[in-house]
């Protein structure tokens, strides 16, 4: 008997982006979400056989990814997200940090940004799936060796599920606010607080249009130090 393509490849609409399409159009997705679209599990599951495949310190892979397209425990969680992130940043702290930008039209794109993450904010209890990236272990006063060896791995893990989403017309967006609120939400997703971390809160969705393109960011010759410092 002949069997057909895997469910997630024929849910999976690829975009056929090359490595280098992929890597730099990836972008923090937040006012083009499509908030009353399914995103079904066997996508999602797709993307983390992905992610799985992401450098891991030492091979542990003692990572975990929580994933829902639970509409109620989506909104559970966003409700958390959404009253966390207006607690956090005030208008005050808006005119703060604005002023702060090298010029005007820095200041025009950081505060872009915020009023996108504001939008995300605001409708985050009806984004229609999550991903909560998750380590073995809570590091509080670990030392930085280890920090850096359970941060690195899930970190290139779950960018890894965000690359594939891209590929996959998903859009997605790191997300940390929530870990002020971090027990809540072990609590909702049954999270075992007290042995596992959580890293970050992604929404998931497909995306409305996938025409991104590379973000603005800093001349390379600012950053880069050839042979040393």
């Amino acid at each position: 008997m002949t069997t057909g393509p895997p469910v997630a490849a024929t849910l999976a609409r690829m975009l056929s982006l090359s490595a280098d399409e992929v890597l730099t159009t990836t972008r923090s997705v937040r006012r083009r979400l499509d908030l009353g679209r399914e995103v079904p599990m066997e996508l999602l599951e797709a993307c983390v056989e992905i992610a799985l495949q992401a450098p891991t310190g030492s091979l542990r892979q003692d990572w975990h990814f929580v994933i829902s397209n639970d509409r109620e425990q989506c909104r559970a969680v966003g409700e958390i997200y959404s009253r966390t992130w207006h607690g956090l940043v005030s208008d005050a702290y808006l005119e703060r940090a604005a002023a702060a930008e090298p010029d005007e039209e820095a200041r025009a794109s950081w505060l872009d940004m915020m009023g996108s993450a504001r939008h995300l904010a605001e409708h985050f209890p009806e984004v229609p799936a999550i991903l909560v990236p998750c380590i073995e272990g809570r590091l509080d006063g670990a030392p930085a060796t280890l920090q850096a060896l359970k941060w690195g791995s899930v970190i290139q893990a779950a960018w890894s599920f965000m690359l594939a989403a891209r590929n996959r017309g998903l859009g997605t967006c790191w997300t940390t606010v929530h870990l002020a609120e971090e027990e809540a939400v072990a609590r909702i997703l049954g999270i075992p607080y007290d042995t596992i971390q959580q890293v970050a809160l992604i929404p998931v969705a497909h995306s409305i249009g996938t025409d991104f393109e590379p973000g603005r960011r800093k001349p390379s010759d600012r950053v880069i130090h050839r042979n040393g410092w």
